[in-house]
């Protein structure tokens, strides 16, 4: 691509280039993106800014012209490069290029909200965020879930760019297509030359009767993200049972109707017994998911469900029944809340709550289906939100040790002022420093890394760690959380699952704070950009020794079926093998049928669920059945699991960091309460070994501080462990 200037002409490559930005040219184009005559020009009226949006069906010295405008854009106007999108703001309105992930933008530090900004009222802002720190430079980002609105818009279009020549060509949509197209030469890596694991679905078999209540036509957003699923053992008798939140339909809700969740006890011989009525989990509320974690270390797992309108905890009572004790503990929240997890943030051994909320909806007032722009989807009409939706704010709940928490939101800072659409939530020490931090996968905005300040306090960081946005610097539909050390350097890495036409981040570890996206670079990038992704997890399902990753998948509107392309509304699962040195293969058509069939998942959780040393699955779906997936492992694979109990740290010793030594590589894990989507994995820690036949050495890092040692453990068990005490007995 050439650009012309009365000085000169210029060329550059697919992405930019330095040159460029030092030779100080005022008309960027990113011919990787931008073709002249390829792509229909679109109106001044979708942009809530007073520029134009041109793509280029004209680039002459004279300028760009946007067709349906009328707008002819001189030269000399700034232009920033935007996916497949040129965004144009009217002269004098920005001060420099900068580069920002793999192009170079402009970047506006004298926004006039009057002229320029969302027609909300709210000011918009810098027009494309990446990791800017580490390019050395502080891109502005003063947003709200309103003011990246403008964003928003603008990088939708990118979708339109990608799928132009199959869908229709007016559309705006909850949280779609966020990030980049896919990078030149990107394809999927199919798993080759290996053993794969086969996961069997056991549902029926297993006796587990369960349906999620569906609203076929799903016209209102509440509708569409119900479907948490919680491993716990309940009754501590070393084996995983099951619960399944549930909701009504919006006019079930209206009419007093509950939707009926469930809990499945685990008989120890591959099937699982309906308790829910003797547990007293029936109907807490408009549920969404949930997380599980000891509020007052009686030994005894509790319940925490999220829901629409008012939350619920549920303290264990010992004798395989739960109390509702959400209102003498202050844990209600009120709002629409989705995600949550339990962490012990400041050490004083009793387990905090963080809650991430998601917007306002009333049930007596809701958006009109199909009513806005904010209500289509490649012009068909659909539900509302979340965009057009007030975002909600999020509560960090302090245990104050006597059964009672304390919000400490907005003291501790992670009250979410901007109103960001919170999903999935999880606690982790990212940087090995003793304490938890907080991240947040939000819905269409910013997702947020909260570092733990050791004071109470919390600091955004999301940004200059490079966990905030896409690897081009663009926000994404982000919902669940798989956490996992799958390189075994001794940190955590995220796997973010997001909307469709966008892909996946995987942001790795680098220590000190920093995470680089290697979703395309690492194989599991490209396989997800056609589906809705959900809950997702790491878990190692040949016990090789490597984390695998698995993702469920789901459209939001079940109108999806009507457009050709869009992946329908049921999709097939994702299953990625570790390949190890960062790399994953594709293995989700060799796993077996039950994969590949289509469904409307949600949540998902991962467990030893029969306690064979396989790690097996269970999805929720939303429209029927839920899915419990048997692993059968591969033959001759070992493996090592351990419980542990806390004494001066939280009794179920969530926060722990447990590493083994065998056959000379070490692996790292962590306890967490919730993470995936809505969900809550087996809290037991496992490994698999490989062809190990020992375990030369177990060391774990209470959340107390305390550090134990173990050597020469066998291998193919499960070991319970006490802080303090080292291995006992289980039950002790």
């Amino acid at each position: 691509m050439t650009v012309n200037r009365q000085e000169g002409t210029y060329e550059f490559g697919p992405h930019g280039s330095q040159s460029v930005l030092e030779a100080g040219i005022d008309t960027l184009v990113d011919h990787q993106w931008l073709r002249p005559s390829s792509y229909p020009s679109h109106s001044v009226s979708e942009l809530p800014f007073s520029g134009a949006l041109g793509f280029g069906q004209q680039l002459t010295s004279g300028g760009i012209s946007d067709q349906e405008a009328g707008h002819r854009i001189g030269a000399n106007d700034p232009v920033a490069v935007l996916s497949r999108t040129i965004a144009i703001a009217l002269p004098g309105r920005y001060e420099r290029y900068e580069r920002c992930g793999r192009r170079i933008i402009r970047v506006n530090t004298q926004i006039d909200k009057h002229k320029h900004g969302d027609p909300r009222g709210d000011p918009l802002p810098c027009l494309l965020s990446s990791k800017p720190q580490r390019e050395g430079t502080r891109l502005l980002h003063e947003t709200s879930s309103r003011s990246l609105y403008g964003t928003a818009r603008i990088s939708f279009l990118t979708a339109l760019i990608f799928i132009a020549p199959i869908l229709p060509t007016k559309m705006v949509a909850q949280g779609i297509a966020q990030g980049s197209p896919p990078p030149p030469g990107a394809k999927v890596t199919k798993c080759e030359g290996r053993a794969i694991p086969q996961l069997e679905d056991i549902t029926e078999k297993a006796g587990i009767r369960f349906r999620h209540i569906f609203s076929s036509e799903a016209k209102y957003i509440p509708e569409s993200m119900s479907g948490g699923v919680l491993l716990l053992d309940y009754d501590g008798d070393g084996w995983p049972d099951i619960y399944f939140t549930n909701a009504p339909t919006v006019e079930m809700a209206l009419k007093g109707e509950k939707a009926r969740s469930a809990l499945y006890h685990n008989n120890h011989d591959g099937t699982f017994t309906d308790v829910t009525d003797k547990a007293g989990v029936a109907t807490p509320c408009f549920a969404m998911g949930g997380a599980v974690g000891d509020y007052n270390n009686d030994g005894w797992p509790d319940i925490y469900v999220t829901c629409l309108h008012g939350n619920v905890l549920y303290r264990n009572n010992g004798d395989g029944t739960f109390t509702d004790v959400t209102e003498k503990a202050g844990v209600a929240d009120g709002r629409w809340s989705m995600g949550a997890a339990f962490g012990d943030y400041d050490g004083d051994g009793f387990l905090d709550l963080m809650v991430s909320n998601y917007a306002e909806f009333q049930l007596d007032h809701p958006p009109v289906f199909g009513s806005s722009a904010n209500c289509k989807y490649f012009g068909l009409s659909v539900q509302c939100g979340p965009r057009g939706l007030k975002g909600a704010g999020d509560s960090l709940f302090h245990n104050n040790g006597d059964g009672t928490f304390t919000d400490v939101s907005k003291s501790a800072a992670v009250d979410d002022p901007a109103g960001y659409y919170g999903l999935g939530v999880v606690w982790a020490d990212f940087n090995n420093t003793g304490r938890p931090d907080i991240y947040i996968a939000n819905d269409s905005t910013p997702n947020y890394l909260y570092k733990n300040q050791h004071n109470g306090k919390f600091s955004d960081i999301a940004l200059e760690s490079g966990t905030a946005l896409s690897e081009d610097g663009a926000e994404q539909a982000s919902m669940g959380i798989a956490i996992g050390d799958y390189l075994h350097t001794g940190r955590p890495s995220l796997y973010v699952s997001d909307f469709s036409f966008d892909y996946s981040p995987l942001y790795r570890n680098d220590g000190n704070w920093s995470f680089q996206d290697v979703g395309y670079q690492s194989g599991v990038g490209f396989p997800s950009v056609p589906w809705v992704k959900w809950g997702d997890a790491f878990v190692d399902f040949d016990n090789d020794g490597w984390l695998d990753l698995i993702v469920a998948t789901g459209h939001t509107y079940p109108q999806a079926d009507r457009l050709p392309n869009s992946g329908g509304f049921r999709q097939p699962k994702l299953v990625h093998m570790n390949l190890g040195g960062g790399k994953f293969c594709d293995a989700s058509d060799q796993t077996g049928p039950a994969v590949m069939e289509r469904r409307v998942s949600r949540g998902l959780a991962v467990g030893d669920l029969f306690n064979d040393g396989n790690m097996d699955v269970v999805v929720e779906d939303l429209d029927g059945s839920p899915m419990v997936l048997r692993n059968h492992g591969i033959p001759g694979r070992h493996w090592v699991s351990f419980e542990l109990a806390g004494t001066k740290s939280n009794r179920l010793a969530i926060g722990a960091r447990v590493k083994i030594v065998a056959g000379g590589m070490s692996q790292t894990d962590e306890i967490h309460s919730g993470g995936s989507y809505l969900s809550q994995n087996d809290l037991r820690v496992h490994f698999g070994l490989g062809s190990a036949t020992k375990i030369d050495e177990l060391e774990i890092r209470w959340p107390s501080g305390t550090v134990d040692v173990s050597k020469d453990l066998a291998v193919d068990k499960s070991y319970h462990v006490v802080e303090g005490k080292g291995i006992v007995p289980a039950g002790n």
